[in-house]
């Protein structure tokens, strides 16, 4: 398993202040290391862990006052359709193309006409449950968990989470410490509703005047890989979730797949992200008519590496509740 903090041991903090490439460098090495962490999830952290650990560490190594944060992130036309059966590992009934700029944008819609605005106290918590069912390939064998969280508002308690039912609980942040996406209901009410502005914010860790137009394949697959990571967060403030639609579909070769399937049985249209391998099999799923999110679909790898797991879920109920284990 590759530690990310190997990534950063031979930094020292002497150092002068590291240069705009050399961030985007190591940001990008992270990204990729938590990846392929990912892949060997059985003996890995979760993956909100590795996200914490990562960015705590880059924050202690610059220690000259460069930061670099963890952030994360098309418009091409929809797959052949022959594909879906094999990246869905079952016959499905099979699709007309369709741009992923059409699923993405029509889902920001739907979202912007029925999301509710939502304001928690600082002291209460985000509660969530979330269904996962993962299919092990080689003998089809079929798993479905109930991971229920209880996040503080504002990061200040101790939040109760689940990973594939093991039980998690995370300790209040300290000083230095950042995850993504953030924990505290004000940062994430300060992060841009404007798509064209929320994906250099992403980018860079923060305001940022910078174009998406001079981005690098770097900085797109960063935007891309965190917007994924962001829109996995059960709620939102208002105006937030259809931005980061529209921004996946302001980026370069993100592709339309149609006939995945949802964790219910549903047929519907798979957002990928072809350009990058770490990202395959990795889908974010969409009603193929109306456009409503159905849920993701992930793949992973047993901790020896001789299984291989279809992974899909999606967020079934969620609430703001008083305290740790109070349910709706």
């Amino acid at each position: 398993m590759t530690d990310e903090l190997e990534l950063l041991r031979d930094w020292d903090t002497d150092a002068a202040p590291l240069t705009d490439p050399t961030r985007a460098k190591a940001r990008y090495r992270l990204l990729n290391a938590i990846a392929r962490a990912q892949q060997h999830s059985d003996a890995a952290p979760s993956r909100r862990h590795a996200l914490r650990l990562a960015t705590a560490a880059v924050v202690a190594v610059a220690a000259t006052g460069t930061a670099i944060l963890i952030t994360e992130g098309g418009a091409d036309e929809g797959d052949h359709p022959d594909r879906a059966d094999r990246v869905s590992g079952t016959a499905t009934p099979r699709m007309g193309n369709v741009s992923a700029v059409t699923v993405l944008n029509g889902a920001a819609a739907q979202t912007g006409t029925y999301e509710k605005p939502v304001a928690p106290r600082d002291d209460q918590f985000i509660y969530s449950k979330r269904i996962i069912k993962e299919t092990e390939r080689k003998t089809g064998a079929v798993k479905t968990y109930e991971d229920v969280n209880w996040d503080s508002v504002d990061g200040s308690k101790r939040s109760l989470t689940m990973e594939l039912g093991r039980v998690i609980w995370e300790e209040p942040l300290k000083k230095g410490e950042s995850v993504w996406p953030p924990r505290e209901w004000s940062k994430l009410k300060k992060l841009p509703t404007d798509p064209k502005k929320l994906i250099p914010y992403i980018a860079g860790g923060g305001p940022s005047s910078s174009s998406i137009s001079d981005f690098t394949a770097q900085e797109w697959f960063h935007a891309y890989f965190m917007l994924g990571e962001l829109l996995k967060w059960p709620v939102l403030p208002q105006g937030l979730r259809p931005a980061a639609y529209e921004a996946l579909a302001l980026v370069p070769g993100v592709k339309a797949v149609p006939g995945v399937k949802d964790s219910g049985g549903r047929t519907g249209v798979g957002i990928s992200y072809p350009e990058s391998p770490f990202a395959k099999g990795k889908y974010l799923i969409f009603d193929p008519e109306s456009y409503e999110f159905l849920g993701f679909r992930d793949e992973r790898t047993s901790a020896s590496g001789d299984k291989t797991y279809i992974q899909l879920s999606h967020v079934v109920d969620w609430a703001i509740v008083d305290r740790v284990k109070q349910r709706p």
